[in-house]
């Protein structure tokens, strides 16, 4: 799959080859959102409004720091949201809660962020429904469930859905897989609620489709954090004409390192795939000072990590004009 990655945003020869197989999968992914629009395949219908956070393509786009800002949004408001995300990376599929001391390799490293981040009741799960049925029976105060990443999770009805893009990479090429990095049609964005755009920096992102209100979001960084002592936090200056190196198993860990770059930092970079399994050996830099990562790296090397160790925290940052829209739809 890495491998295609450096395919899904130009075209060349190989999509002649491609462009089959994404027409079988175009038609699979119209047949099943048929299935549940007519009724065939169950749909459940929650107690409580839903709101669902997810994108139509492969790759990091900023969900997560999407999903923290809008739980933060709805509680500043009165609201009691509880999480939902599927746990991907981990091991488990079955509906279970997760806390800021659960283990990632077993529940996903992007749930144990949300955990550890947010001050609601997390829980994960394959079938997104069920964990949401789940954490409703074990926290009957919350009012609202935000799920991260289950756009294409038909099988949970939705009140609110949100498609989250990156302003830089866009759609890609606009192919479906495996010819492009598309999981839905660029059509799919007319019918969500709203788009965010992540414009963390100089975004050129071109939506095609006629799409519904598109709002932008930009992820801030302004500090970083020791993974042995998290209380102990230190401005991009501190990492400055120091041998620092960089590890990024994330959806895209070039907007990491572009990152660190506008903070300042003169760095080796290390990518890593999407979700990898750190060890110690990924950390073992003889010559370096600091180690840097990814507040979603952090949660996997917390256990072997030295006080050279260190991850920078991001905030999403939204058009508060979004959180409106939202509370509208709901109702509020």
């Amino acid at each position: 799959m890495a491998r295609l990655e450096q395919y899904w945003y130009r075209i060349t020869l190989l999509h002649a080859l491609l462009y089959p197989l994404s027409l079988v999968f175009r038609a699979a992914v119209a047949l099943r959102r048929a299935l549940y629009r007519a009724g065939i395949l169950p749909v459940v219908r929650l107690p409580v409004p839903v709101a669902v956070v997810g994108n139509i393509s492969v790759g990091g786009a900023g969900k997560t720091p999407l999903v923290l800002w809008l739980a933060g949004f709805l509680r500043d408001r009165g609201m009691r949201p509880g999480i939902v995300s599927r746990g991907y990376g981990g091991s488990s599929g079955a509906p279970q809660p997760v806390t800021a001391a659960s283990d990632p390799a077993v529940c996903g490293d992007e749930a144990v962020m949300l955990a550890q981040r947010c001050n609601a009741p997390v829980w994960i799960g394959v079938d997104r429904a069920a964990a949401a049925q789940r954490l409703l029976a074990a926290h009957p105060g919350c009012n609202i469930i935000v799920t991260d990443d289950g756009l294409q999770h038909y099988r949970l009805a939705r009140d609110v859905e949100i498609a989250v893009v990156d302003g830089v990479r866009g759609l890609g090429n606009g192919l479906l897989l495996p010819a492009g990095p598309l999981r839905e049609p660029e059509t799919r964005l007319t019918s969500v609620t709203a788009v965010i755009v992540n414009i963390s920096h100089s975004a050129r992102v071109g939506l095609r489709a006629s799409a519904p209100p598109a709002f932008a979001m930009s992820l801030r960084a302004r500090e970083f954090y020791n993974l042995l002592n998290p209380e102990h936090r230190a401005a991009p200056e501190h990492f400055h004409n120091r041998r620092v190196h960089a590890v990024a198993g994330i959806g895209n860990p070039q907007r990491f390192f572009e990152q660190l770059q506008r903070l300042g930092l003169t760095f080796n970079a290390h990518p890593f795939p999407d979700h990898h399994a750190f060890t110690p050996a990924d950390l073992a830099f003889a010559d370096a000072d600091f180690i840097v990562m990814t507040e979603k790296d952090a949660v996997k090397c917390r256990l072997f990590a030295t006080e050279k160790c260190w991850a920078l925290r991001v905030d999403a940052e939204v058009d508060p004009a979004f959180g409106e829209l939202v509370l509208r739809k709901l109702g509020n």
